[in-house]
Order: structure tokens, then C-alpha cells, then sequence
């Protein structure tokens, strides 16, 4: 993944490229996009015109970010991540990385079974990263989805800070349709700011080295507030008409779980009256769940800003804990 090329050889071949190409005319702004981060950052101009002018639109991607898995209904959306085989997976990847995991729940705080769940929603334990050049998908959703054209440059220009930074060749990091990287699958900005180099080798490698994968994420929920020892979310029972309200209240919490009781609801396990909480709607085949979305619950949702996400990264977990447990058990009782 590092460039294989030296810094002065690199900037020179970059130049020579930037001279024979297409260059960056081909989507409007990016003219305009190369001066301002020559002029902030510091860039080539050159160097810049090459990199842009090898990136490609791919209409894939377009069509990709245009049907969301989140925008299935939840008993949908949880067959695909909260599978058994997903659930053995993770129970493998904790007794290969448990050393790693211990040192971050220690470090940050965060439950060993929710970063597991984590990787595992995201990219099933780095098999499934993601074959798009992040450059093209950057570049795509940047200059040709006016819908979130923002979002999408800053992330570009994020991605080409990062690479300079991390002596990365721009165009060959590979991850999502939605230019994530990874094995937790972090966007440019993420990977500024949260990745760590938790194994001490001098880099932030979230491709292949798991410590740093694992220590990534536990950071990313640490500084998002995540609260060592305390509850994730509590089903809700005694539900007969749909709380509308309370539904539409939004993602973060914003109500009491005292509310929630004088309305006659309650909830499994007992939780102070004056938690703050949210109230989680998931449609099943036939009728709706509710849940209580605590304040750890909202953490998740900062890594992918939906309730759905959320909810399959808890059961999931639950499901490796519970996997785990068992295995354990097991081998006890033969010993």
C-alpha cells in the first residue's frame, strides 16, 4: 500500500504525467478544486493535475450510493449482518486478536465484542474491504453527485492530505463505493483523526495490521464519548399504540427513560429514571420493535450515522459474546 517511489522521484514522474495527460478539465471544479489546495496546503500544481487527471468517474459507484442498505426495513437489513456464520467469525477474530483487545478495552474503554462487531458489520473481518480505487470514488461522488458534492471534496481533499502524510500513493488505496478505507472502512477524515498506530511500528496501517484496526476503533468511540461499563440499549415492552413522539424525537437522546415509564412502557434491564435515551422504531416482517437507544447506542451511530447500523453492530456483538461464552464453557468442562 506504501508508494514505492521516493519523494523526489515520485514528485518528478508526477510532473512528467501531468504533462501528458487529459488532466483534470474533464469535471467541472477541478480547476478550481487544484488552486485552492495548492494554495492552502501547499501542493504541486503538477503533482495534483496528474493525480486528478487519473481519476476516473465510474458510473457503479453513482448507481451504488443511490440504494443504501440502510434504506431497507431492519428484519431485512439484519439478515445480512447479524448471521450466525458472521457471529463464528467474530468469535474467531477475537481468539486471534485478544491480546489487542484487551489492551484497547483497558486503554478506551470499549467492550472487546462491540469492536469485533465493528469490523465485522463493516467488512467481515477485512474480507471485504472494498475493490474501488478510493481516488475514483472520491473523485466520482466529489464532481458528479451534486447531492452530497461537499461532503464528498472534503473528503478528497482529506484523502490527499492523508497521503501525502502517510507517504501513500493516491492512486492505490482501494476501499468502498463510498471511498471508506479499510478494514474498519474509516473515511479520509476518520483516518486523520482517529487512527492510532497502536502497535508501535511508526504507521497507521488499516489494511493489514489488526492491532492498529482494533486500537482505531476504540479510539474513534473513546473521543466520541463512549462510557466504559455502561449499557448500550434496552428493549421496550408494554408498546400498543406507536409512540410517534417519542420516535420522531430523533437519533440522539433527548428523553428520559422516567418518560418512558409514565407513559406505561418498560424496559429490560432496569435503568435509572433519569437516563437519557431515544427511542429506537425497527420494522419487522409484521409490526414494529422498540427499543431504548442509550447514550453508548448513539456513540455507534457516529461511526454510521443510522439506527439500523447501530442496532446490528449490538446484536451481532451480543451474538459473539454469547458464542464466545459458550466456547469457552466448553473447553473448561473438557479440562
Amino acid at each position: 500500500m506504501r508508494t514505492l517511489l521516493r519523494p523526489a522521484l515520485a514528485a518528478s514522474l508526477l510532473t512528467l504525467t501531468a504533462l501528458n495527460s487529459p488532466g483534470a478539465a474533464a469535471a467541472d471544479g477541478v480547476g478550481d478544486f487544484v488552486e485552492r489546495l495548492s494554495r492552502e496546503y501547499g501542493f504541486a500544481r503538477t503533482e495534483l493535475q496528474a493525480v486528478l487527471g487519473d481519476a476516473q468517474k465510474q458510473q457503479n459507484i453513482l448507481d451504488a450510493i443511490a440504494r443504501p442498505a440502510e434504506g431497507l426495513p431492519w428484519w431485512k437489513y439484519r439478515q445480512i449482518f447479524v448471521k450466525p456464520e458472521r457471529a463464528r467469525a467474530g468469535v474467531d477474530y477475537w481468539r486471534a486478536n485478544a491480546a489487542a483487545l484487551r489492551r484497547a478495552e483497558a486503554q478506551y474503554g470499549v467492550p472487546p465484542e462491540i469492536i469485533v462487531a465493528i469490523i465485522g458489520v463493516e467488512t467481515y473481518y477485512g474480507r471485504h474491504t472494498g475493490n474501488h480505487r478510493v481516488l475514483d470514488a472520491l473523485y466520482t461522488l466529489g464532481f458528479h453527485y451534486p447531492k452530497r458534492a461537499a461532503f464528498f471534496l472534503r473528503q478528497l481533499e482529506e484523502f490527499l492530505l492523508l497521503s501525502r502524510e502517510e507517504s501513500l500513493d493516491p492512486r492505490q488505496p482501494t476501499g468502498s463505493y463510498a471511498g471508506a478505507m479499510g478494514r474498519p472502512q474509516f473515511i479520509p477524515s476518520s483516518y486523520r483523526a482517529y487512527a492510532v498506530d497502536f502497535d508501535g511500528d511508526g504507521t497507521r496501517d488499516i489494511w493489514q495490521n489488526d492491532a492498529d484496526v482494533i486500537g482505531s476503533v476504540a479510539n474513534y468511540f473513546a473521543v466520541h464519548g463512549w462510557t466504559r461499563g455502561a449499557p448500550v440499549a434496552a428493549p421496550i415492552s408494554g408498546v400498543h399504540d406507536r409512540p410517534e413522539a417519542f420516535v420522531e424525537a430523533g437519533m440522539k437522546p433527548s428523553l428520559t427513560v422516567g418518560q418512558l415509564r409514565a407513559s406505561g412502557y418498560r424496559l429490560d434491564p432496569e435503568l435509572p429514571d433519569d437516563a437519557k435515551t431515544s427511542v429506537v422504531a425497527l420494522e419487522q416482517a409484521e409490526g414494529e420493535d422498540f427499543w431504548a437507544g442509550l447514550e453508548n447506542f448513539y456513540v455507534i451511530t457516529r461511526y454510521n450515522h443510522s439506527n439500523l447500523y447501530a442496532m446490528a453492530v449490538l446484536q451481532l456483538s451480543r451474538e459473539i459474546l454469547a458464542l464466545r461464552h459458550a466456547a469457552t464453557q466448553t473447553a473448561e468442562a473438557r479440562d
